[in-house]
């Protein structure tokens, strides 16, 4: 047992020492130039990966009136994005001081809660450089808590949660029964929380999404509706290079007596919006995502 864990340890440590040596090395190259590169290496290999395959067949089963061409085309501009975020992902602190990369296109309500500071929940989901998605909040000086996927190494976690700090001021928090009375507390007191609500969750809810049934987290509706605020669906757009456009629309979650149907309605409106969204940029989604429920 302590030889396991000793090499548990070992490995542990070697993995968190190629991280920061990647970090530096990322940081001595322009952002332009490393996500370029970064985004040409994941169209050109990431293919040859089994879940190029899984994210063919998530595509054509939500899109079916796709052709395989314009699949293919899809999913390798799927990778090129996800190589630039991994390379952005190294300056993080660096972009969010860069104002003249971000355009912002939000609604009236929006623009409320942004100019007056008020407490909401923020839910996005995985397209364009979604790690962006609170510049907003954080140019406006709100306090943002977000709700993230721990790792298993315990290093490497927490070296990625440091480069996130200038974003999440307000803590970021990995999943489990602890974290919902601390996102709670932080809408009560007037900060934002921002959760990423793409993701696959299978002791959630399933709502319909590209017309099959998808596993859907009920967190940020019942936050929301806890709290008696409203929900702001974002998301981020590659619009050329290292450069991003921002929107956002409020939304109510209804408020009856059946609590579990008014959580239901609610993730429903955001994941339409979602799916909008998608179509509008399909290239630009995380088409790897284990989304839909088995037929």
């Amino acid at each position: 047992m302590a030889r396991s864990s000793t090499l548990l340890d070992i490995r542990y440590r070697a993995e968190a020492a190629v991280l920061r040596t990647a970090i530096f090395l990322f940081r001595l190259v322009p952002v332009d130039v490393a996500s370029a590169v970064m985004g040409f290496f994941w169209r050109k290999f990431a293919p040859f990966n089994s879940r190029h395959q899984r994210a063919l067949k998530h595509l054509e089963l939500a899109l079916p009136e796709t052709s395989e061409k314009q699949r293919q085309t899809i999913v390798r501009g799927m990778w090129d994005n996800l190589g630039r975020v991994a390379a952005e992902t190294f300056h993080i602190a660096d972009l969010m001081k860069q104002d003249d990369r971000f355009t912002v296109r939000v609604d009236e309500r929006t623009e409320r809660f942004l100019t007056e500071n008020k407490g909401c929940v923020w839910v996005s989901l995985h397209t364009g450089n979604w790690e962006l998605c609170v510049q907003p909040l954080v140019k406006n000086g709100s306090e943002v808590t977000g709700v993230y996927q721990a790792l298993t190494n315990p290093i490497t976690d927490e070296i990625l949660r440091d480069i996130r700090k200038d974003l999440y001021r307000g803590g970021l928090h990995s999943k489990g029964h602890q974290t919902a009375r601390k996102l709670i507390s932080a809408v009560r007191r007037g900060g934002n929380v921002a959760i990423m609500a793409d993701l696959r969750e299978t002791r959630g809810i399933r709502v319909p999404f590209f017309g099959r049934r998808a596993y859907a987290t009920p967190v940020p509706a019942s936050l929301a509706r806890t709290c008696g605020v409203p929900i702001v669906v974002g998301r981020v757009v590659r619009t050329k290079g290292v450069h991003f456009r921002i929107e956002g629309r409020c939304i109510d979650v209804p408020v009856t007596d059946d609590r579990r149907a008014d959580i239901e309605a609610a993730t429903l409106a955001y994941h339409g919006i979602f799916e909008e969204w998608i179509r509008e940029c399909p290239e630009q989604w995380m088409w790897i995502h284990r989304k839909w429920a088995p037929s």
